[in-house]
């Protein structure tokens, strides 16, 4: 018999840097680990709302991950720029929250190197280190250069990227870690390639708004998975709202079930029922 853990608004899974990465599912104000539920029967039930997470409002749909569509359209944080950082327009004086662009977008972000399905390139905010990394499932990750902006690091993810892919391959990230790669190698590799542009970027912002960081280590990064499947089969909770199988591991914001996966991101606003 199952017994109920919790029940409420469901946020991406909170993590911890450990050895297995440390996971909870987070429900309303409540927080239930996950990782003593791996090898046990687990199920999912979607109660058939979506509640804002900005405003609260009960939306049929959840738009950018957790927001109703007047909040998607008004929000900073649902801007398009968010998605392609190199079109932020916060110094042109358009921006929909000119004050949570400041505290957001003009900060500190790292360019960063990770090895999820194969090496990609990425941006984060320095703040973030290592939350991104454990959420994308990398198995390794090292942080390359260091910039003022989010804006300047869209720039230069946007020149490395010409060399070098953007993106993880989810369904290959599930089906068991990647090989190990040289991530210094590579990103010596990759800023010398990329030099010259480099260089006009910091003759436009200025040499210290965009720096090399050279005296960190790749971060080795281990996920607690007893299983990986050999066919991934994801499951859709709008069309099946209720998921349930035995967990046989979590890697990144998805749950491996022996009988498909399941991106708990995605599914961030939704009110959810958790049994196990």
């Amino acid at each position: 018999m199952l017994s109920e853990l919790g029940r409420g608004a469901l946020s991406k899974m909170s993590v911890r840097l450990d050895a297995p990465v440390q996971y909870a599912f987070r429900l309303g104000e409540r927080e239930v680990p996950v990782n003593p539920l791996i090898g046990r029967s687990l199920r999912l039930e979607y109660l058939g709302a979506i509640h804002c997470s900005h405003c609260g409002r009960q939306t049929r749909k959840s738009f950018s991950q957790g927001y109703c569509y007047p909040c998607f359209t008004r929000l900073p944080q649902c801007d398009l720029c968010i998605v392609s950082p190199e079109r932020c327009h916060h110094e042109l004086g358009t921006c929909r929250d000119p004050e949570w662009g400041s505290s957001f977008c003009m900060t500190d972000h790292v360019v960063y190197l990770a090895n999820s399905s194969a090496v990609k390139v990425g941006i984060t905010r320095a703040s973030q280190m290592p939350t991104r990394w454990l959420d994308q499932g990398a198995s390794q990750a090292l942080p390359i250069l260091r910039v003022a902006t989010r804006l300047q690091s869209g720039l230069v993810e946007d020149l490395l990227r010409s060399q070098v892919a953007d993106r993880t391959n989810w369904r290959t990230l599930l089906k068991g870690d990647a090989p190990p790669l040289d991530l210094i190698a590579e990103r010596d590799r990759l800023l010398d390639h990329c030099a010259e542009g480099l260089l006009a970027l910091q003759q436009r912002f200025g040499l210290q708004a965009i720096q090399p960081i050279t005296e960190v280590a790749p971060l080795e990064i281990r996920y607690p998975v007893h299983a990986y499947p050999t066919k991934v089969v994801s499951f859709d909770l709008d069309k099946t709202p209720v998921v349930e199988g035995t967990l046989m591991g979590i890697k990144g914001q998805y749950l491996i079930f022996d009988t498909g996966v399941i991106n708990i991101r995605k599914y961030t606003a939704y009110q959810l029922l958790v049994s196990a």
